[in-house]
């Protein structure tokens, strides 16, 4: 950190608060700019991705798993189906619900973001080693799930 750069805020730059939002703000604009020229969005991402792992699920469960918020999950829906990458149909279990469920394409469409979200993790961390990286997300993990840990206030 160069003291005499008078665009630095020095103060700022020795918390990891201040640091950990700047690295999230640059993530979101190379994430944002790498889904845009796939012609999907971050939340359609997580939704084939969490289909992916879980099977299919009701739109709530699907909403709550991937941590998106209500609107968002069925206007994401929305737009996988259109592009048949998921299947809406009525919850066997439930009639009141839908379930999502992945297309056949909805893997293959995955697996090629899963390699956009690749190159993004490598510009975005292109400054540390295999080794930091691996730390780091250890380290971000574990920060990240503290309130999980931590006991109720």
């Amino acid at each position: 950190m160069d003291e005499a750069d008078p665009t630095r805020i020095h103060r700022l730059e020795q918390l990891p608060s201040w640091l950990l939002s700047r690295a999230a703000l640059r993530s979101h604009r190379l994430l944002s700019e790498a889904f845009a020229a796939e012609g999907v969005r971050g939340y359609d991402y997580r939704v084939l991705a969490t289909l992916a792992q879980h099977g299919s699920l009701s739109q709530t469960e699907l909403g709550r798993i991937a941590e998106i918020d209500r609107s968002d999950v069925v206007a994401s829906v929305d737009d996988l189906a259109a592009a048949q990458l998921v299947r809406r149909s009525v919850d066997a279990r439930d009639r009141r619900r839908n379930s999502i469920s992945l297309t056949a394409r909805g893997p293959r469409v995955l697996a090629r973001l899963d390699r956009v979200v690749a190159g993004v993790q490598d510009e975005l961390l292109r400054s540390l080693s295999a080794r930091q990286r691996a730390q780091l997300v250890t380290l971000l993990a574990r920060v990240a799930d503290d309130d999980a840990a931590a006991p109720a206030r």
